[in-house]
């Protein structure tokens, strides 16, 4: 865990209109692993956030770079401010932890999305989706590219030391 002297802090401002903004003072890539049964337990504090429909607020996160430079990511997708909302009440998303089980499950949910490849690693339920926990594993350490994202090929190569006879084979 890290200790609070070692982690720049997050600064957490809500506007009248109820968005919140969330000031990092480091970028995604360096935020820290996390625990994979902490991944999990967000995941599924996410799909109950989503099946009882609490949508949340947009949430915008502005990042320093080393360099000087900033850039933002803004949640204002419903489904995206859902699962940022389940996360912030069971961890809160104003810590670098918690920021940083937000981000690896919102870049976990986008790579799944545009990666056949893993399909086979997830089991539709009628609930919502059952992830291996290989996929929880590789998430919860491969770390996050400056666009709070997965490289899709690290990621699978972190993922294949899980479960590569799941993925031998597997289209590209």
């Amino acid at each position: 865990m890290d200790s609070p002297a070692s982690v720049p802090p997050i600064r957490v401002g809500t506007a009248p209109d109820g968005s919140v903004t969330y000031l990092v003072d480091l970028p995604p890539e360096a935020l820290p692993p996390v625990a994979s049964r902490d991944l999990a337990r967000a995941w599924y504090a996410a799909r109950r956030a989503a099946l009882a429909e609490q949508w949340g607020t947009v949430r915008v996160f502005r990042f320093l770079h080393p360099d000087g430079a900033h850039s933002d990511l803004v949640l204002a997708d419903r489904d995206a401010s859902c699962w940022a909302g389940a996360l912030d009440a069971l961890y809160g998303i104003g810590t670098s932890q918690g920021l940083s089980l937000c981000l690896r499950l919102l870049a976990l949910i986008d790579l799944l999305a545009q990666s056949p490849w893993a399909l086979p690693l997830m089991r539709l339920a009628r609930d919502g989706a059952e992830p291996d926990p290989a996929l929880l594993r590789a998430a919860a350490t491969e770390p996050l590219t400056r666009e709070a994202r997965f490289d899709h090929t690290g990621f699978r190569a972190r993922l294949t030391r899980y479960t590569s006879h799941r993925l031998t084979g597997a289209s590209a």
